[in-house]
């Protein structure tokens, strides 16, 4: 997939655990766990948003674009 979540890159940064910020954003620890590993299909712009927030960064410091066409 073209698209990484570098979120785990922004947790350590500001030294947060994942169950904190999904409690902080209003989502399972399961359900981070799928974004965090990249299995997720889609992700809300309210989910983004509140991400981002909590972080305090910018949607492009979690998302990032790979092309792996060879």
């Amino acid at each position: 997939m073209p698209i990484i979540l570098n979120l785990d890159v922004m947790l350590a940064k500001r030294k947060m655990r994942s169950n904190e910020l999904a409690e902080k954003i209003g989502i399972t620890t399961a359900n981070l766990s799928i974004l965090k590993t990249g299995k997720a299909k889609a992700v809300r712009f309210s989910t983004l948003e509140a991400i981002c927030e909590i972080l305090e960064c910018q949607p492009g410091d979690i998302l990032e674009f790979v092309n792996d066409v060879k």
